[in-house]
């Protein structure tokens, strides 16, 4: 039988708060951040939190410090970022 995978063993990841300016749709930041290694994860009201794993995110950060998509913080915790970023809680589908 295989070996459990534990929570020390899984991928880290750092979640990102940023602010995006002129972007109409979620569709459109998606195509704007195809070329960063990130995950596009909650869009509202010209901010956006976006999850990039532990090995690119000191490229990423740099890459976000300025244009249209700038970051604010950063945690390794999504409910940190959702705080800080006065994003609203979601109810959870089940």
């Amino acid at each position: 039988m295989a070996k459990k995978l534990t929570k020390a063993l899984r991928g880290k990841r750092r979640w990102i708060g940023c602010n995006c300016d002129d972007f109409l749709s979620r569709k459109q930041l998606e195509s704007f951040l195809s070329e960063l290694p990130v995950k596009l994860y909650d869009f509202e009201n010209d901010k956006c939190i976006i999850v990039v794993s532990l090995e690119n995110y000191e490229e990423t950060k740099s890459k976000l410090a300025s244009g249209r998509v700038i970051s604010q913080t950063s945690s390794g915790k999504i409910r940190l970022v959702r705080e800080r970023m006065g994003f609203t809680r979601k109810p959870r589908k089940r």
